[in-house]
């Protein structure tokens, strides 16, 4: 049986987890809804899997998983997230998760994609490769997560300073990562960004 940390943002969502794998034997270290706390509890605890969404407090669950990686842990990450478009999971496996499990399948598939990473198993949907994605969303794929982040900012209607602040950064440097999204995604406009955000869920 494997040590466990959940991080999740949603008290219920992190009761069921711990329930479901309580019972499959497995033993939860650690929980918590906030990444920077989690970043530091992993580095300590080092857990056998840690279960994450993308949606947490301070570090999102992507970024998280990228620093374990630089950072040396081995250990195996599952993303368990409802923003489960392609590029969202390519994302994730760029970044060094083992699986990704969406939040709208059933939970007890859970306790599988945990036992196929702990016999080191990839767990993910489908292939992730680039050649079945749509023009639009092999565009996406291209963006540095820096950029993809800054993305993100804008369809949540930041300005420019905030996203600045929040990725302590400058903010003539959030301004350079705006202009190189223009020019990726052959747009022109802020407005525009914020559009063809909207129309891939990411937010």
């Amino acid at each position: 049986m494997a040590t466990v940390m959940i991080l999740d943002d949603h008290p219920v969502a992190r009761f069921a987890i711990r329930k479901l794998l309580d019972d499959e034997g497995h033993q939860i270290i650690a929980e918590g809804d906030d990444g920077m706390q989690g970043l530091l509890a992993i580095r300590q605890q080092q857990p056998d899997v840690v279960i994450v969404d993308i949606d947490i407090h301070s570090l999102n669950g992507i970024d998280l998983t990228e620093r374990l990686r630089h950072q040396g842990y081995t250990g195996r990450v599952l993303v368990f997230s409802s923003r489960d478009a392609r590029h969202y999971i390519s994302r994730c496996r760029q970044a060094g998760a083992n699986g990704f499990l969406s939040k709208r399948n059933h939970l007890e598939q859970l306790t599988d994609a945990v036992k196929a990473l702990l016999r080191d198993y990839a767990y993910f949907p489908f292939s992730t490769d680039s050649h079945e994605d749509s023009p639009e969303e092999h565009l996406i794929a291209m963006l540095s997560g820096r950029e993809f982040q800054v993305l993100t900012y804008l369809a949540r209607g930041m300005r420019l300073v905030d996203i600045a602040g929040h990725m302590h950064v400058s903010t003539k440097t959030v301004s350079t990562y705006k202009s190189r999204l223009l020019q990726k995604l052959a747009l022109n406009q802020t407005i525009e960004l914020i559009n063809f955000a909207h129309r891939h869920n990411i937010n």
